[in-house]
């Protein structure tokens, strides 16, 4: 029996899958704001982890902080203004994701590694539809690209950068 056991909660050793790196013109405290906005909720995200069968499925508490929730991951550590570890299951994969802030003179690099382990003739199929096809990759860059546009907005609003 390879398959996830639904209520062992822990990753254990996972994978490296993919690191994405991003240049944000921000300073850390409106990346690590723009970060939080960013984590999947509402009706969607509900759904989806409840199509693949996620756990935690629901969101409960702020999502900045560790014992936390959003649809799909649980926040396991939450070190504002530096890091922040999501990690969930479903039918398919156990994984981790880890943001890193890394602040620069007057930008922050915004990192996201991706930690998976994806048991089974199904976890791997699921593995290429995702990882192999590519989907992964772009979905996180996208994600990624929207914390900057965001986080650069803000601390333009605030009056904390100069325009870009």
């Amino acid at each position: 029996m390879d398959r996830p056991s639904p209520r062992d909660t822990s990753t254990g050793a996972l994978s490296f899958v993919d690191e994405h790196r991003v240049l944000v013109h921000a300073d850390a405290d409106a990346v690590w704001q723009a970060l939080g906005r960013s984590l999947p909720h509402g009706a969607i995200a509900r759904t989806g982890a409840r199509l693949l069968g996620a756990e935690p499925a629901r969101a409960h508490g702020d999502p900045l902080v560790a014992d936390s929730a959003v649809p799909g991951f649980g926040v396991h550590a939450a070190l504002p203004g530096r890091e922040l570890v999501l990690a969930g299951r479903h039918r398919f994969s156990v994984y981790r994701l880890t943001f890193s802030l890394e602040p620069r003179e007057r930008d922050v690099v915004l990192v996201a590694r991706t930690e998976a382990r994806f048991p089974g003739l199904r976890g791997r199929g699921y593995r290429a539809l995702v990882i192999g096809s590519g989907a992964h990759r772009r979905l996180t860059r996208r994600w990624l690209q929207g914390v900057r546009v965001d986080a650069q907005r803000e601390g333009q609003r605030d009056g904390r950068r100069e325009p870009a």
